[in-house]
C-alpha cells in the first residue's frame, strides 16, 4: 500500500477515485485517521478544496478540547482510542472520512459518532480497499471502496 505514495500519478488517480463518489455532496471537511488516513485524507481535502481534520490514535500531543471514543474491536481484536479536536468540526459541516482500508468499520463508526457529537452531518467514508463483510449502512452510512479485498492479487511472501 505504501508504494502508492511514491508514484505521483498513481497517488493522484487514487485520490481522485476516493473523492469522486462524493464530489457533488457539498463536503466541507475531510477526516483521516492516523496514519495513512492523514496522507490520503489531506490529499482528498486538497482535491475537494476543503479543510482536513486529523483523527489521532492513542496518546500524544493534541492541544485543545477533544472528543474521544474507543472503537469496537478491530480485525485484530484491538480497541483504539480515537481523538478529534472539538473545535475542528461544527454544525453545518458535511464530513467525509477517507482511509486506506475498512474491514470491521469500528474506527469509522467511532469517527462518525465524534463528528455527529460536534453537530456535523456524516456523509460517509471512502476507502481504497473495502473488506466489510456485512451491510454497514446503519452505522457507517455510505461506504465507497475503489476495490474489494477479493479483487486484490494474492500477496507474495
Amino acid at each position: 500500500m505504501w508504494a502508492i505514495f511514491r508514484d505521483a500519478k498513481a497517488l493522484a488517480a487514487v485520490v481522485a477515485g476516493l473523492v469522486e463518489p462524493f464530489r457533488d455532496e457539498r463536503i466541507t471537511a475531510v477526516c483521516g485517521i492516523e496514519s495513512r488516513g492523514f496522507l490520503l485524507g489531506g490529499a482528498a481535502a486538497v482535491e475537494l478544496g476543503v479543510g482536513f481534520v486529523p483523527v489521532r490514535k492513542g496518546e500524544g500531543l493534541f492541544p485543545g478540547g477533544k472528543v474521544v471514543r474507543q472503537s469496537s474491536p478491530d480485525y485484530r481484536r484491538l480497541r483504539h482510542t480515537l481523538r478529534l479536536q472539538r473545535s475542528s468540526l461544527g454544525p453545518g459541516d458535511r464530513v467525509l472520512l477517507i482511509d486506506d482500508w475498512i474491514e470491521t468499520g469500528s474506527q469509522a463508526a467511532a469517527v462518525r459518532s465524534m463528528a455527529e457529537e460536534c453537530g456535523s452531518v456524516w456523509m460517509g467514508c471512502s476507502v481504497i480497499v473495502d473488506q466489510l463483510t456485512d451491510s454497514p449502512e446503519h452505522t457507517l452510512g455510505t461506504v465507497r471502496g475503489l476495490l474489494t479485498a477479493q479483487e486484490l492479487p494474492p500477496c507474495e511472501s
